[in-house]
C-alpha cells in the first residue's frame, strides 16, 4: 500500500475593486506539479473569508459573467440587508458563501486535476471593499 502524502500552501489572490470570478485552475495545476507528481488523490481548496466562495464552471464563454449577473439578481445590493456595515449592499457578500461555498474537493489523477473539458476552478468574490484574498490548497495523495 503506498504511503499517504499531504501538502498544503496558501495562495494569495488579488481580486481588484470589482465583483469577479477569478480562474484558479492554473494555480492549482502549479501546486500539483510541485506536490503531486504522478500521484492520485484529492485537492481541497478553502477560502478563509466570510464573503467569498469557490465555483467549478466554464470561464471565458460568458458563464462567469452569467454567474455574477444571477448573483446580482438573487442577492441585490439594494436589498435592505440586516448586516449593514461596510460598503452599500455588503450584507449580500456575507450571504454569498451559502450559495457559492468557500470550499471544494477535487479528484487528482496522475498529478493533474480530473476536471471535465470545460471546467475551471474559480474564486467568486463580490466584496468590492476587499481586494486581497487567500485560498488554502491542500493535496492528500
Amino acid at each position: 500500500m503506498p504511503l499517504m502524502t499531504f501538502h498544503t500552501e496558501t495562495l494569495r489572490v488579488r481580486t481588484g475593486s470589482h465583483e469577479t470570478v477569478h480562474d484558479l485552475t492554473a494555480d492549482c495545476e502549479r501546486f500539483l506539479a510541485a506536490h503531486a507528481v504522478g500521484r492520485d488523490g484529492l485537492l481541497n481548496l478553502f477560502v478563509p473569508h466570510a464573503t467569498a466562495g469557490l465555483a467549478i464552471l466554464e470561464t471565458g464563454a460568458g458563464s462567469d459573467d452569467d454567474l455574477l449577473a444571477i448573483l446580482q439578481t438573487l442577492l441585490p445590493p439594494t436589498h435592505p440587508w440586516h448586516h449593514r456595515h461596510g460598503t452599500p449592499g455588503h450584507g449580500r457578500d456575507h450571504v454569498l458563501p451559502a450559495l457559492v461555498p468557500p470550499h471544494a474537493t477535487l479528484p487528482v489523477t496522475s498529478g493533474h486535476l480530473a476536471l471535465g473539458t470545460w471546467q475551471s476552478v474559480c474564486l467568486v468574490d463580490t466584496n468590492i471593499a476587499k481586494d486581497n484574498r487567500q485560498v488554502r490548497l491542500s493535496f492528500l495523495g
